[in-house]
């Protein structure tokens, strides 16, 4: 139970809030707009953007994920900090993976 009064909303308080809301119109520019709309990659590990971008890695050939992170990339006007991350260690598993694969092949070459 609150034991504060709540206050009495006045035609003046109501007016008050209309003008208010009317100058809240959200962004106007359309880098605003593109920050706007990844508000909700914020926790996005699960939206679909972010999902269709990690099996496009995932299924990205052996040496080509840094390509494929380009193209997926490039056409987004603001990109969100997951996707980078999830870029970064994409490439350099590539990376660690095609190293691992060249020292296993010499290796066999040796023998």
């Amino acid at each position: 139970m609150s034991l504060r009064k709540s206050p009495t909303r006045t035609p003046a308080l109501l007016a008050s809030n209309r003008r208010n809301a009317q100058k809240s119109t959200g962004p106007r520019t359309a880098r605003g707009k593109a920050w706007s709309r990844l508000n909700r990659f914020r926790h996005g590990m699960r939206s679909p953007q972010y999902v269709s971008f990690f099996m496009a890695l995932y299924n990205a050939p052996l040496g080509e994920v840094s390509t494929t992170v380009r193209a997926l990339l490039s056409p987004m006007p603001v990109i969100p900090s997951t996707f980078l991350e999830t870029a970064r260690d994409a490439m350099q598993a590539d990376i660690e993976i095609c190293r691992e694969r060249v020292w296993t092949l010499r290796k066999r070459e040796q023998k």
